[in-house]
């Protein structure tokens, strides 16, 4: 496995390799991985013949006051697990090698990234958006994988891939949870033992929508209140655990227009604190 931090470096790899026939899978990450991110990996493997992963901490995607400096990071460790999957290539570049000292270019997808996370983080995806297309740029794959579990930023991805004419596959994974239901995430080591039990509140919301879709009920507004009434009340009424939701919406599963029915293909999206924590999750809802 080659660790490379230079992006022309990376550039030159991946055109070898595109030359030879090989098809390149790519994995975008943060880092400090977890299963879900290896189970990206396995499907990158899965699909073509030469697998970059990366890992970026990308700065111009975090707001005034955001976790950035504090983010989970541990290098040598992803590295590590990335070599037990046997991938080509891990590309670390730094800040500077990603950005120049006066860099003034950006992607701003305008559609998409308004509601949801977009409304509570603002210029959050400008900053996804425009570090996925260098990445695209750098890495030249034939096709990149993205996790579910942050399905409008996977959305976003495919709708920048497709106007701005990127010749690149996006795999959107399933989400891979813990055994209590959790979606696995790299914040999930900021919550506290106790906020840990209360997180598993998300996916019990969730579950309960789905079930009452499955039953026929399909109004959005009454939804709405019993996942929130589910988040609000589950777990160990003894142990104060601030929680405040900041959206719980329904969607259509492809163009994020919010719905006031469930129809088919709806998806069910819902941003919490716990804590100082916060959690995404979302849910297909037929």
């Amino acid at each position: 496995m080659k660790t490379v931090s230079s992006p022309s470096q990376m550039y030159s790899i991946s055109m070898d390799e595109r030359n030879k026939g090989k098809k390149v899978g790519f994995v975008p990450t943060m880092g400090y991985l977890h299963e879900g991110h290896l189970s990206l990996v396995r499907k990158a493997k899965e699909l073509s013949d030469f697998v970059v992963v990366s890992i970026f901490v990308n700065p111009i995607q975090f707001g005034p006051g955001e976790d950035f400096d504090r983010y989970p990071r541990n290098p040598e460790r992803d590295c590590q697990l990335l070599r037990e999957l046997d991938v080509n290539v891990v590309f670390m570049p730094s800040s500077t090698d990603m950005y120049s000292a006066d860099h003034s270019v950006f992607v701003d997808e305008t559609t998409l990234s308004k509601g949801l996370c977009g409304a509570h983080r603002p210029g959050h995806f400008k900053g996804v958006a425009t570090v996925v297309a260098k990445l695209f740029n750098i890495v030249q794959p034939h096709m990149a994988i993205f996790g579910e579990k942050d399905f409008q930023q996977a959305r976003i991805i495919q709708r920048m891939v497709r106007d701005l004419n990127f010749p690149i596959e996006i795999v959107i994974a399933p989400t891979v949870r813990e055994a209590d239901g959790l979606a696995m995430s790299s914040r999930n080591t900021y919550l506290s033992p106790a906020e840990r039990k209360k997180a598993t509140a998300l996916f019990k919301a969730l579950s309960v929508a789905r079930e009452m879709c499955q039953n026929n009920i399909t109004d959005v507004s009454i939804l709405r209140e019993s996942v929130e009434e589910t988040i609000l009340q589950h777990g160990d009424k003894s142990t104060v655990i601030p929680v405040k939701i900041e959206y719980i919406e329904i969607v259509h599963d492809e163009t994020l227009v919010p719905l006031e029915k469930v129809i088919h293909p709806a998806r069910m999206l819902i941003a919490v604190r716990i804590g100082n924590t916060r959690l995404i999750d979302n849910i297909l809802l037929k």
